[in-house]
């Protein structure tokens, strides 16, 4: 009768299927009829994948969110959405948010709607392969990555005061005196996330649009955890001996002396929060892991499955 049949799933990209169907005709007899098909296998420029943030057994900061950045435009981002998903144990409420990364690129993060709790095991996957994004593009990445969060390291920066608070599950660990940006280069305020640590790094100002009489160029800044990547540093700040604790002089880093700056160092891990409070403009989203500044209801509007 010149029948038809639809698949009730998505079919993956350069894969073989195989149909059975199977027919009774008037006399009662059945017949079964095999046949198999391949998929178009897509090109490279019609493939995306995703690049996330964490690695497999890793163990990262309670404020770190689970950040996807996808390698092209995601038209369908419902569909992409769909195919991944974060559990955990103990299990917690989380949500997807899209956004576009600092490069222009889409971005999907996922977090609970206060910090990870400490001992959690969590486990992301991507199961994109097939997907259609939309535009032409189908995905080509199936991933399973499981981690662990770590201890609750927290630090609270206080411009006014000029002081860094740093507890550890819940327990005070040291206040100690820094200097933070002086007027018109004030530090971002809201939560930062470590995003790394390099004992020693070069600091040029150039690189993060900074020219004229207030250019820099520090070749030795040593003990250097990274806040943003707009260029959001807490380091060792010799040169600003005897600020510490009294007056706010850097270009929007947060400056202390280089015992605090290595104590500080050997604290901080990957995903820790650093929270500044009393400060002017608020840190992006987007500038690192700055979504903890996102309210919980609008956070939750960032789905795009609604």
């Amino acid at each position: 009768n010149k029948g038809s049949w639809t698949s009730g799933a998505e079919l993956a990209p350069g894969v073989t299927y195989t149909v059975e169907a199977s027919a009774t005709g008037s006399d009662g007899k059945t017949v079964t009829e095999h046949s198999s098909f391949t998929t178009a296998e897509p090109s490279k420029a019609q493939t995306f994948v995703g690049e996330y943030n964490v690695d497999k057994g890793s163990t990262v900061g309670v404020a770190l969110p689970v950040s996807i950045v996808f390698n092209k435009p995601i038209h369908d981002k419902a569909a992409v959405e769909r195919r991944l998903s974060v559990t955990a144990s103990p299990v917690v409420e989380g949500a997807w948010s899209w956004m576009k990364d600092r490069n222009g690129k889409d971005r999907i993060d996922y977090r609970p709607e206060n910090y990870w709790t400490s001992g959690t095991k969590v486990t992301l996957r991507m199961n994109l392969d097939g997907v259609d994004a939309g535009g032409g593009l189908y995905g080509t990445q199936t991933r399973k990555i499981d981690f662990t969060v770590g201890s609750a390291v927290v630090s609270t920066v206080d411009v006014v005061k000029k002081t860094m608070t740093v507890t550890k599950d819940g327990k005070k660990l040291r206040t100690l005196p820094v200097s933070t940006g002086k007027k018109t280069f004030e530090t971002w305020n809201g939560t930062m996330v470590v995003l790394s640590k390099v004992p020693t790094i070069r600091m040029d100002s150039s690189t993060v649009g900074i020219f004229g009489p207030d250019a820099y160029d520090l070749g030795e800044v040593k003990w250097d955890v990274q806040l943003t990547p707009s260029g959001t540093y807490a380091h060792a700040a010799p040169w600003n001996e005897g600020k510490f604790g009294v007056v706010n002089g850097s270009h929007g880093c947060i400056g202390m002396s280089t015992k605090n700056a290595k104590w500080f160092y050997d604290q901080l891990h990957y995903g820790d929060p650093v929270t500044v409070i009393k400060s002017k403009e608020t840190v992006a989203t987007n500038n690192g892991y700055g979504d903890w500044n996102v309210d919980w209801a609008e956070w939750r509007a960032g789905s795009a499955l609604k």
